[in-house]
């Protein structure tokens, strides 16, 4: 069971549905770069899994929702909603019935609107971490050791921070005197 030139399985299980495609180098995908000095930056290009299942269709609706729930024109379908719940309070006579009917939507809207937010907020942040992640690995200077940051806490994120402002060569000036305005962070950040 050889291995395959540029590939990181053996050759039998190459071509089969699970397999990625061949390890791929800037210059073999033919772009043109001129900084000669640099490692020549290897990535795995693989074909994507197919994209089914109750989790992928949840994440569909979910993006879909909080697309069109962020549009301005959800907000003024809102603001009506309740201009027309206060109209039609002198005709329910401002009952407590009334009130129910505004406080049951908005409680039973937000409470869904909690999970979908937060679901698409989830798939953000790992894509976004998979692209920084991706950019650490390829910049040869760059401190493999914040690859993982956000899964440290507040004091920490902090320590690192303050460690990478000190090796800052030019740091922006709000930055270089930041503690001195503030003061140094203390705590953990929920108080």
């Amino acid at each position: 069971m050889g291995m395959g030139i540029g590939t990181a399985l053996p050759s039998w299980l190459l071509g089969t549905a699970y397999a990625p495609e061949p390890l791929v180098s800037v210059k073999q995908r033919g772009e043109k770069r001129n900084d000669s000095h640099r490692k020549e930056h290897r990535v795995a290009v693989g074909k994507k899994l197919p994209q089914r299942g109750a989790g992928h269709a949840f994440s569909r609706f979910a993006s879909r929702i909080s697309e069109w729930m962020g549009a301005p024109w959800a907000f003024l379908a809102a603001v009506l909603v309740i201009v027309v719940w206060l109209l039609t309070g002198p005709i329910y006579g401002f009952s407590t019935e009334w009130q129910l009917v505004i406080n049951s939507g908005t409680t039973i809207v937000t409470f869904l609107m909690v999970f979908l937010i937060q679901n698409t907020q989830n798939r953000d942040a790992r894509a976004i971490h998979l692209k920084l992640d991706e950019l650490l690995r390829a910049v040869p200077g760059a401190r493999k050791e914040f690859m993982e940051a956000e899964e440290e806490d507040l004091d920490e994120i902090e320590r690192e921070k303050a460690i990478v402002d000190k090796d800052d060569p030019a740091p922006p000036q709000e930055r270089a005197h930041a503690d001195k305005v503030r003061g140094p962070h203390r705590g953990n950040g929920k108080t």
